[in-house]
């Protein structure tokens, strides 16, 4: 424990003799431990003892709450970014290429220095975005990207308060507060309710306008590392390698949320169209079920089969004694009863066989009866 405290103790010797000597003595600025100390806290509380608490609670209804929070958060990323500009950035004091540390007691210069100090306390602020989501058991968007950057964040500017207050890496607080105004101006209009859900159709760009800010960071830090600027390096590294994990961080945030959600919609698109699809088949199917000849019955087969039998026996003997007696009053060459013939044999044909064959054989004995008058 004695080696513990020594330890320490030379770790905030170092930073004293190392830091910057106006803002050694303002809060949390003496060491770093009692920052990691909170980040640390943070963690365990919104993974672990938090979860744990509300397990069995059910979710706070926070609605009020969350618009006051987003709208002080609004105003507060609103005068950060105010601040830092006038400062320098929005100035033209500010070099965008090469910006040094100015370590003076300049009006300007402590004005950003205090800027950067509050940029600071801010971070520990926006823990609230995490707890809020515990209380209200939101337990899926306490996602690790999300804790890792609330987490990192205090500690990271911490270094940048404590040794180059100001100077070329402000840039970094610049962006940062701007995208923050637009992203807790969404948070503030989600919270009001759904009747406003109409007008946040840009919510899938916040993640985007991230990404190009962290682009951005990185490209005005890098640059530092090609050309001569009295600026330490090793911020460079430390604001660039932050850049870059949080761009990677993000565009991976950016594909499950959005890309993953795309592709959802697609299957379900499809999915439909299936059903759509399987829909009119069967409806075609039993469309043709109804024209199709349905399968008879045995019974009724047996039925028609023994009517379409006698039909057939009847229009035969019908056909036969049709003849038989057409032909029997021909022999008897009773003349006078030639017509009552034609017109019997003509009833007992058509019965018997059909209109088409009784016309024919009427036609032929006609024809025989007038060819015997002539003879005698």
């Amino acid at each position: 424990m004695a080696l513990i405290m020594k330890c320490i103790d030379s770790i905030n010797r170092y930073m004293d003799s190392h830091g910057d000597s106006r803002t050694k003595d303002w809060p949390m600025m003496s060491s770093p431990f009692p920052t990691l100390a909170a980040c640390l806290t943070y963690v365990y509380l919104v993974k672990v003892l938090g979860p744990r608490l509300m397990e069995n609670r059910k979710p706070l209804n926070l609605q009020n709450t969350l618009v006051a929070y987003n709208a002080i958060q609004v105003v507060f990323s609103a005068w950060l970014f105010y601040e830092i500009g006038v400062s320098g950035w929005l100035t033209g004091h500010y070099s965008f290429r090469c910006q040094p540390v100015d370590y003076s007691n300049n009006p300007r210069t402590l004005r950003m220095v205090h800027a950067c100090w509050w940029y600071y306390f801010s971070k520990f602020t926006e823990f609230m975005d995490t707890i809020f989501f515990v209380l209200r058991k939101k337990t899926s968007q306490v996602t690790t990207l999300h804790v890792i950057h609330h987490g990192c964040m205090p500690m990271s500017v911490w270094f940048g308060v404590k040794f180059t207050p100001g100077g070329h890496s402000t840039f970094f607080g610049l962006l940062n507060t701007f995208v923050h105004i637009v992203m807790y101006t969404y948070y503030m209009f989600s919270a009001m309710g759904p009747q406003y859900q109409k007008y946040l159709w840009w919510k899938k760009y916040l993640t985007t306008l991230q990404m190009v800010q962290f682009i951005l960071i990185m490209v005005h830090a890098f640059q530092l590392l090609f050309i001569d600027c009295n600026y330490p390096k090793a911020f460079v590294w430390w604001i660039g390698m932050h850049a870059v994990m949080f761009f990677f961080l993000f565009n991976e945030f950016y594909k499950a949320a959005y890309k993953n959600r795309r592709n959802k919609a697609k299957a379900a698109l499809i999915a439909n169209g299936l059903a759509l699809s399987n829909g009119f088949c069967k409806s075609i199917t039993a469309h043709d079920d109804l024209a199709m000849p349905q399968p008879v019955p045995q019974e009724a087969a047996t039925t028609a089969a023994a009517k379409t039998k006698s039909a057939t026996n009847g229009a035969a003997n019908g056909h036969v004694n049709g003849l038989k007696n057409g032909y029997k009053q021909l022999a008897n060459g009773n003349a006078a009863a030639n017509g009552n013939a034609h017109k019997t044999n003509g009833v007992l044909l058509t019965n018997g066989y059909g209109n088409g064959h009784a016309t024919k054989l009427l036609d032929d004995v006609a024809q025989e009866l007038t060819q015997r008058k002539i003879q005698k």
